[in-house]
């Protein structure tokens, strides 16, 4: 978000697309008919139209918003009062996982409050249909699974009790078994201070946040949990944006004169914090010690992931109109900033972005973590390409990622295989954060808002990998070195005889569904198999708007098969291990276990493989965060399964 942001200070609500087949219901094929969305008289459903092709037909939508038959009637209220504070518009996420351990994701959702003392523009405009109480919600999934295979999707609001009360205004969240009961814990990021929320597992949570020393009080979005140190316990990085105060009285224009919202330049940025797990209940603050507030931006985006394939879990921090960092992990407690050096701070013309949501993932299917973020409109969302080594390439342009995403800006977004033909795509969640002036001439309450985008992966075109200093960890795992494929059996193959891959991604959100005609203010996204029918299903959260549930109605077409990986008596889940799943025919399809990544949210840590017309899986590896390698052989596809460190066979 570079320079100042722009937005009016009135919001509609909009109202949900209902799909066919009776309340919830959700079978293998698309629904017949999807209900017609009515318009709220103050703007509503706003229907864009497509950059090219056809839209789709609710009989061939990909993607139905099941949101409002399932029982999800969450709507953000984003606490507008007139004074235009920037916080109005950066929120909020939301969260995928299984809070009761019965084996399908439940929903979190965080929720705004009033902000200052300003005097409400118009009831009649501001989200007269927020959820109130204005609380936090949390949906326990119910999810019925019939004899025929159909399902029934319904979600209850289990909030009272629960004990997730906010003490401030909310932001996002992260997810993580901090304390290795087997049970997940959410960590809330707010403007005010954190709050980190234990899992009592009796559907309660008690808030633990001065007890573990994580109420961290300045201004956050995004946070990951990630063992830093491999000891087996969870550490907590917090990424925050500004130093911003309700009471500050700074006032911005647009170019016309008119006041406006002010933009992070108008902010001074403020460190990220390292919380180091003490193995006894508490962290302690480990920022100092471990060097990662020596640089620091307007931090916005955070993921995890082992970028130089050494074994050891690094951090990437998208920022907004800064340089983004690169924090690899020196083994010994530290982290040292390469993404200048390493091609990830800047994009290909040497410029900052104002980044918001980030990602990492195999997009080519070389066995190493490339980086996607979403920018500000006019930037264009960025694409990096790991040579396997951590050093890094923009080739946005290249791939066809450039010109579909400059008319929008980009928030919540992840690599996954909607289509389950292994190879990843991308979602992005867009949501203006200037005035579009044409919104504003037609007098909308609320121009801000665009429609979401859906990027298919069609794993064609060069992708020559850079030479990089050999890796043992790659040669253990079966993963190929940089510009290298690999045989059936996962061994490298030699790099003559590897055939030079390019990649490109098509625009395919006309042919998603009438939920991708929607044009809100989305921000969060967190990505799980929600139905467990063996596809990726995204729920989006919206700026003083409803949430929306995208159920996948095309990943069911191909093979895929669904791991959970779990650790320890407790059998918590192992975030950060890499699987590796090898086939008869081309490269293994190596993907992680993570929670983190996307926007202010926390997706499903399970693992789900896309394996197009594949029809079985001779060998699985399991690369656990401590290192150890495990192997399972003929394993089953179509279902989801669980492997349990120590049960496969070791190398």
């Amino acid at each position: 978000m570079n320079g100042r942001l722009c937005s009016s200070a009135t919001a509609g609500i909009l109202l949900v697309v209902l799909g066919s087949g009776g309340p919830g219901v959700i079978s293998g094929q698309p629904p017949g008919n999807a209900g017609a969305a009515k318009p709220w008289s103050h703007g509503g459903i706003r229907h864009a139209g497509t950059q090219s092709g056809r839209a789709s037909t609710a009989s061939e939508a990909w993607f139905t918003d099941r949101a409002k038959e399932a029982g999800l009637d969450f709507v953000h209220f984003n606490g507008m009062s007139g004074e235009l504070y920037i916080s109005e518009i950066m929120g909020a996420g939301g969260a995928l996982f299984d809070f009761d351990n019965d084996g399908d994701l439940d929903i979190y959702l965080v929720q705004g409050q009033t902000l200052g003392p300003g005097r409400i523009l118009d009831d009649a405009l501001v989200a007269p249909q927020a959820s109130l109480p204005l609380t936090d919600r949390l949906y326990r999934n119910d999810l019925v699974v019939h004899a025929d295979g159909t399902r029934t999707l319904r979600f209850t609001d289990v909030t009272k009790g629960s004990g997730l009360v906010g003490r401030s205004y909310g932001m996002g969240v992260a997810a993580g078994d901090f304390d290795n009961d087997g049970r997940v814990d959410l960590y809330r990021t707010a403007l005010g201070p954190n709050q980190l929320f234990r899992n009592n597992g009796d559907g309660t949570f008690t808030d633990v946040s001065d007890r573990t020393r994580t109420s961290d009080p300045r201004w956050s979005v995004s946070a990951s949990f990630v063992d830093i140190d491999r000891d087996g316990w969870l550490d907590l990085y917090v990424g925050n944006y500004l130093d911003h105060s309700v009471d500050e009285r700074i006032r911005c224009y647009t170019r016309t004169g008119k006041r406006d919202y002010c933009g992070p330049r108008s902010y001074t940025p403020v460190p990220d914090r390292l919380y180091r797990n003490r193995r006894d209940g508490t962290f302690v603050d480990a920022t100092a010690e471990a060097q990662v507030a020596r640089e620091y931006g307007p931090a916005l985006g955070v993921v995890a992931a082992d970028f130089n394939a050494d074994g050891w879990p690094d951090i990437y921090v998208a920022n907004d109109g800064e340089p983004n960092l690169l924090w690899i992990n020196q083994q010994n407690g530290r982290f040292r900033n390469t993404a200048l050096l390493a091609g990830a701070a800047l994009n290909g013309l040497g410029s900052a972005e104002g980044s918001m949501g980030v990602d990492a993932g195999d997009f080519d299917n070389d066995g190493d973590e490339d980086l996607f973020m979403t920018n500000l409109v006019g930037e264009t969302n960025t694409l990096y390409v790991n040579d396997g080594s951590g050093l890094f390439e923009d080739r946005t342009a290249r791939v066809g990622l450039g010109v579909p995403s400059l008319p929008y800006t980009g928030f919540g977004t992840a690599w996954f295989d909607f289509d389950n033909d292994g190879w990843l795509d991308l979602l992005v969640a867009n949501g203006a954060v200037r005035i579009l002036e044409t919104l504003s001439r037609a007098t909308d309450p609320f121009p801000l808002h665009e429609r979401n985008q859906l990027f298919r992966n069609l794993g064609t075109g060069p992708f020559a990998g850079s030479p990089a200093r050999p890796s043992t960890l790659r040669q253990a795992q079966g993963r190929p070195e940089p510009g290298r494929g690999t045989t059936s059996s996962g061994r490298p193959e030699p790099a003559e005889g590897r055939q030079p891959r390019w990649g490109a991604f098509e625009d395919v959100t006309a042919r998603a569904g009438a939920v991708f005609e929607l044009s809100e203010v989305s921000r969060g996204a967190a990505f799980g198999d929600v139905d467990n029918d063996g596809d990726v299903d995204v729920l989006v959260t919206n700026n003083n708007g409803p949430a929306r549930l995208l159920i996948n109605h095309v990943g069911q077409r191909n093979r895929w098969v669904g791991l959970r990986l779990v650790g320890g008596p407790e059998r918590r889940d192992m975030l950060g291990a890499r699987v590796g799943v090898f086939r008869n025919e081309g490269p293994p399809l190596w993907r992680r276990a993570r929670a983190d990544g996307s926007y202010a949210s926390a997706n499903d840590p399970r693992v789900l493989v896309g394996l197009g017309s594949a029809t079985t899986v001779p060998r699985i590896r399991v690369v656990w965060p401590s290192g150890r390698a495990e192997d399972w052989t003929d394993v089953a596809v179509g279902r989801w399964i669980t492997l349990t460190e120590g049960s496969g066979v070791g190398r």
